[in-house]
This record gives structure tokens, C-alpha cells and sequence, in this order.
């Protein structure tokens, strides 16, 4: 019996010298079109990246868990028909495949350290860890921009006249093979005169100007070829009111907003593209019934306006009805319209060309904005009837949100779902009368709109209850960063987690109104709900949840509680060294234990975080979950009891020591009974066979 535990253990160790993940690679599927990867070798991991991405994280480039995607932009404006992308790859050492494919109409100038594989794809050679590609993209685009919002109208809505040029930054695809968890890190900049927000870039000299309001930065980009109608100072304060008063989740840490001279073609007058880009024309006014600045910031915080397969085709109106009826709103709210105008913006939708359409039929639809003004109507009057049903304590932005808190595909079924569940079986019923019949609801008046709109509400405060963060169901240690890159970011509490530990988070709520109301609590990371809770409190009245999220990825995000955020660098087991390890004893008696305390380092200049693994032939018998700040080394032990006489190996990462259990002299590996020189090499050769076959498989 001795002997088959001695062999087990020696194995045990073989393998457990190997990278984590070898032959046990599991299979992930593309993003676009559910397949698995074409890599040979074995099944991978497959992401779609562009811009600023839902999977983008931010990390320093020498980071050993992170694939960072460099892309520089070139104006060319002899050629103004076209620009230049040069896009770099640092890839880390648990990236064994990499294959990239190029957006439809690139033309490939150089690369680096790949070879073609495809008409569009290319695969990484290993010859560098930090291989490039070169390639042109055309610069004009017209009609539907992939990825657009606003993009129903013939014109241009990307161009580049020579002088001056706002174009799509492109996209790139990534399969692959890793060893253990990888992030994916985008960057992109302008080489030369211009600016970026990740999506969207603008070639020609520009004047910055940039507000923070609750978190968000919101960045706007003056061209000097434009002629601003707008102060950017007032065109900042409205971006950032509407920030403040949207309170539907979906809030990205920068919004890039790029004014564009209006002397061109253009299709529409604004867009939103990517993530949280857009553009709008420079002769754009505030005191518009819709102003364009607000209808595409909107778009901005709509999560599931990113992509055709977020929204279901039946509710898809909703995505322009939402930003025509909050912008009118916003700008009458805010003073900068009155009612007449706001009433004069939704009474578009009553007029005869809309008549026969369907909202959820786009079929019906004879006039190609029956989504912008039927839809903005029957959104508006859908709102008003949720607040008279409910007095006030609900609106449509609380549908917002959970539609925007809502994971996978949005359907008619999940509209109508939460409508009911925030205003009763007579707002579903107006819901359904409106959206799937050619009824049409009238414009309401003036004391109508005091009497839904113009209610006492609760109003609600939430944050960090306390700086007890559980990581891993343990409290976790957070601190204070106060310089620029020490962890990716800017000032603020930073946490280093372990990627799949969960994060759950202390937020209080305190009810700071004058009635009783329903709260929503929230836990958003990088501008998603990922976790929510709701109740209702009286005025004055307080309560606490936890909210949980569980990373998945290696990579930095943004943790929000309300208008406090906090940094989460998240780590995968590559972050962290083993310096030392020690045994309090060589020798125990049966039933024992021995304490084993093994010394971890940080493994470059980020925050660290890793689960340490104590194992012996039996497995993983321990696990320790430990965070380090950039330099740090802590100790973690773990007490483990040996019952049978023996001697045991226990290693954690690459280390290991050996406890004797029970009496007699120690003897080496290969002294051990029934454990011979033969024995080992018969070991050795079975481990080896069976990872190599692992690995073919």
C-alpha cells in the first residue's frame, strides 16, 4: 500500500510541474458565429475585439496574464480615400495560438511576426512576442454603419476629406489557445494630429475639453475645421446633466464625443458608434426639441444598442424611441426647451405617414422614422401611465435599466415582463395596444404632464457600506492608489483579485427623500449590471445588501456602487512567484499535522492575486486565496494531518518539501519500498505518455 502511494505522489508531482491548463484546455466558442476555433491542436478560446469593447480591460504592457492589442492610426491625406492601421500584439507567455482576422476591405501593407492563413486571417509565427501588421482601411463609409446607432439615412456617416477625417477605428478578431485565463488589453491612438476614444478618431488638429460627473469623464473633441454653435463649455454641462439624471445603469468610465464640420454630406447629423463613441454636427443646437448632443448621448447608455443581436427584431424600436423621447425630456427638464416643444416632438408620431405602422412589424413601417416618432410617442405615454399607476415611484427608466442589467438576447416577452411587474396588467395592456396594433396614443397636456411627471419621489443614496470586501469568502485588503499607473488607473480604493474567486461587495442604501419609495441597488463593472437588488424604504430609512460578481478574465475594471468606484485588477495564478516554502517539521506522528508556509512574491510591477494550491498525491488539500500590492511578499500557511505512517511530498507552485509521518529513519525517493529506480523511470514514462496524448487529443 506504501509503495502505490509513493508512485501516486511522484506522478502527482510531474504533472503538477507542468503549466497549468496543459491538456485540459477547455473549448470556447467564437462570438459571431458560435463555432469553435479553427486552431489546430486542440479546442481554444476564441474573442471578438474592437475599440472599446465590453471585454476591454486596461494593464500595464509587461503584464504576464494579459494580451495587449496596440493599434496606431495614420491620416494620409494624399490619399484620402483611405487610412493606416499598424496594430502590435504583447503576447504572454500562457498564449500558445494566436490568429487574427481583419475586418472586410483591409489591405494588408506588412506584418510581423504572422503569416496568412486566409484571405483575411492571419496566424502568429511564435518568432516574436510582439508581432505587427500593417494595413489600409477605406476612410468613407455611407448609409448603415455596423456597430452605428442614427444610421437609417443615405450620406456619409464616416469621411475624410484630405484636410480633415472622422472614421471607424477598425475591427479585429482574436482566437486563442491559452494555458491558463488571459485578458485582453485595447489601446488605440492617433499618430499625428487628431484624437481617439477607441471606437471613433478624428484626423486633423483638435482643442480637448473634458467634465467628470459621477465617475464618467465625458471628453469633447473640437476639431479646429468646425464651427461650434454650442459653447463646449454648454454643450459639456448638458452632456454631463444627462448623465447625472439618467439613473439607468450602463456607465462607461469615458464618453468620446467628436464634433464634425456640418458642411458634408452627412446621412444623419449624429452617431453613436462602438461603445460609448460618437459624432454629431457642429451647427447642432441645445434648444433643439431633440438635440442631437442628447439623442446620441442616450445611445451612450443603452447597453443594448451595441449590437443587432442584443435586441430582438420585435423591440428594436425601442433603441430610437428611448433616445428621441429622453432627449426631448432631458432638454425640458433642464430649462433649455419648454413644453411646446417637447409636445410638438412627440405629436410627430400621430401624423398620417405613421398611421399604418406596427412598432414591432418593421414590415408595416411606410415611413422609415415611424421608430423615432410613433416610437418616441407611444414610449412617452407608456412612461406616463407607469408614473400614474404608481404615484410617481416608478418610470421607464427603471425598465431601462433592467433592460440594460438584462443578459443575452432583449425580447417583446422581457418588455412587457418588467412592465407589468413595475405598473400592473394596465400598463402591459397600453404597452400592447400601442406596440402591436396601428393605435396610436394622443399627445397629453400640460396639466396631464404636471400630474405624471411632476410628482414628489423618493430619493435614494447608495455606496460602500464599509471598505469589507469578500473575496473568495474571505475579507479582502483594499487600498489607496493615488498615482497614475500604479494599478492601470487613476486615484482611488483598489482590490487585486484572483480571476474566478467571487467579489461580493457591502452597499448601503439610505432613503435621503421625503416619501417612501422603491430602490434599485446595483453593482456595475465597467458600465454592466452584473448584480441587483430591490426594496423599499421610508424617508429616512436605511438598509444593506451584498452584491456579488465573479470574474471571469484577467484584466482591470471598474467597480460602481452608486457614484463611488473602485479599481479591481484582476489576476490570474501567473502574477504571483513562490520564493519559499517550509515544513514546521520534518518528521510528525500519524494523526498529526504539520504547518506548511510558503512565501509569495508579486511577479511584475501590477497588483497581485492568486489562489495558492497546497497539494500532495491526494489533490489540492488546502487553498489560499492572497492579494500583494506591486513589490509585496506575504506568507500563507496552511495545517495538514497525515493519518497513515509514510512520507509525503507537498508542493505548492513549483516548490515542495517532504514530511515524514510515523518512526524510523528517512530514506530517499528512490529508497522508498516498492519504489525503486525502475519504478520511477515506469512512473516517469506513464506521466509523460499521458500528457503528451492529453495534448493530442
Amino acid at each position: 500500500m506504501k509503495s502505490r502511494v509513493a508512485v501516486l505522489v511522484f506522478v502527482a508531482l510531474l504533472v503538477g510541474s507542468l503549466p497549468a491548463g496543459v491538456g485540459a484546455l477547455e473549448p470556447a466558442r467564437t462570438a459571431d458565429s458560435g463555432a469553435t476555433s479553427g486552431l489546430e491542436g486542440g479546442p481554444s478560446e476564441s474573442l471578438v475585439s474592437a475599440g472599446t469593447s465590453a471585454e476591454s480591460v486596461a494593464a500595464t504592457a509587461d503584464s504576464a496574464d494579459v494580451l495587449h492589442r496596440t493599434t496606431v492610426l495614420r491620416h494620409r491625406p494624399a490619399e484620402p480615400d483611405l487610412f493606416e492601421a499598424e496594430t502590435t500584439f504583447t503576447v504572454p507567455d500562457p498564449v500558445t495560438k494566436l490568429e487574427i482576422q481583419l475586418q472586410k476591405d483591409a489591405i494588408v501593407e506588412s506584418a510581423t511576426g504572422f503569416e496568412r492563413t486566409d484571405e483575411r486571417t492571419y496566424e502568429w509565427t511564435e518568432s516574436t512576442d510582439t508581432p505587427t501588421i500593417r494595413y489600409t482601411m477605406p476612410a468613407d463609409r455611407r448609409g448603415d454603419a455596423t456597430r452605428g446607432v442614427g444610421t437609417a439615412r443615405d450620406g456619409y456617416t464616416f469621411v475624410d476629406t484630405g484636410n480633415w477625417g472622422v472614421v471607424q477605428v477598425p475591427d479585429v478578431s482574436i482566437s486563442l489557445r491559452r494555458t491558463q485565463p488571459v485578458g485582453i488589453e485595447k489601446s488605440v491612438r492617433v499618430d499625428g494630429s487628431g484624437a481617439t476614444g477607441g471606437d471613433i478618431a478624428f484626423f486633423g488638429e483638435v482643442a480637448e475639453y473634458q467634465r467628470d460627473v459621477d465617475g464618467e469623464t465625458v471628453r469633447l473633441v473640437v476639431p479646429d475645421a468646425t464651427n461650434l454653435r454650442e459653447s463646449p463649455e454648454a454643450v459639456l454641462a448638458a452632456l454631463t446633466d444627462a448623465s447625472s439624471r439618467l439613473d439607468v445603469g450602463m456607465r462607461s468610465d469615458e464618453v468620446f464625443v467628436v464634433a464634425v464640420p456640418s458642411d458634408v454630406d452627412w446621412g444623419p447629423r449624429g452617431i453613436k458608434y462602438g461603445r460609448s463613441d460618437a459624432w454629431v454636427v457642429d451647427d447642432a443646437t441645445l434648444d433643439e426639441p431633440n438635440p442631437v448632443w442628447l439623442h446620441e448621448y442616450v445611445h451612450v447608455r443603452q447597453d443594448f444598442s451595441h449590437s443587432d443581436a442584443d435586441t430582438a427584431a420585435e423591440v428594436e424600436w425601442l433603441v430610437e424611441a428611448q433616445a428621441d423621447y429622453y432627449a426631448g425630456l432631458l432638454a425640458l427638464e433642464t430649462g433649455r426647451t419648454d413644453f411646446g416643444d417637447f409636445s410638438g416632438l412627440l405629436e410627430r408620431g400621430e401624423r398620417s405617414r405613421y398611421a399604418d405602422g406596427v412598432l414591432i412589424d418593421r414590415s408595416t413601417w411606410n415611413d422609415p422614422d415611424t421608430h423615432y416618432a410613433r416610437g418616441a410617442l407611444v414610449y412617452g405615454e407608456l412612461d406616463r401611465r407607469l408614473r400614474l399607476a404608481t404615484d410617481g415611484d416608478r418610470t421607464l427608466e427603471d425598465i431601462f435599466r433592467s433592460l440594460n442589467a438584462h443578459e443575452g438576447e432583449i425580447t417583446e416577452a422581457d418588455f412587457l415582463r418588467l412592465l407589468e411587474e413595475a405598473g400592473g396588467t394596465d400598463v402591459r395592456s397600453a404597452a400592447e395596444r400601442y406596440t402591436r396594433t396601428e393605435s396610436i396614443p394622443e399627445m397629453w397636456s400640460r396639466s396631464q404632464h404636471r400630474a405624471a411627471f411632476e410628482q414628489a419621489v423618493a430619493d435614494f443614496e447608495y455606496g460602500l457600506e464599509s471598505e469589507s470586501i469578500d473575496v473568495a469568502g474571505q475579507q479582502w485588503p483594499v487600498w489607496k492608489s493615488s498615482k497614475t499607473g500604479e494599478a492601470g488607473g487613476e486615484s482611488g480604493n483598489v482590490i487585486a483579485v484572483p480571476a474566478g474567486e467571487s467579489v461580493s461587495v457591502p452597499v448601503a442604501v439610505d432613503n435621503v427623500g421625503d416619501r417612501e419609495g422603491t430602490y434599485d441597488a446595483t453593482l456595475q463593472v465597467d458600465g454592466r449590471v452584473v448584480d441587483h437588488e430591490q426594496g423599499r424604504l421610508a424617508p429616512g430609512a436605511g438598509t444593506s445588501h451584498r452584491l456579488s460578481w465573479t470574474p471571469s478574465k484577467p484584466g482591470e475594471y471598474t467597480v460602481r456602487i452608486g457614484s463611488e468606484r473602485l479599481t479591481a485588477v484582476v489576476r490570474s495564478a501567473a502574477s504571483v512567484t513562490v520564493s519559499d516554502f517550509r515544513l514546521s517539521s520534518e518528521t510528525i506522528d500519524p494523526g498529526e499535522s504539520v504547518t506548511a508556509t510558503a512565501t509569495i512574491d508579486s511577479a511584475d510591477d501590477r497588483p497581485a492575486a492568486a489562489v495558492i494550491e497546497f497539494r500532495t498525491a491526494d489533490g489540492v488539500v488546502a487553498e489560499r486565496p492572497v492579494a500583494l500590492r506591486p513589490g509585496e511578499s506575504k506568507t500563507v500557511e496552511a495545517a495538514l494531518q497525515f493519518d497513515e505512517a509514510g512520507r509525503y511530498q507537498i508542493a505548492v507552485g513549483e516548490r515542495t518539501a517532504t514530511v515524514r509521518v510515523g518512526g524510523g529513519p528517512a530514506a530517499a525517493p528512490d529508497g522508498v519500498p516498492g519504489f525503486g529506480v525502475s519504478a520511477a523511470l515506469a512512473a516517469l514514462v506513464l506521466a509523460v505518455s499521458g500528457v503528451l496524448l492529453a495534448h493530442r487529443r
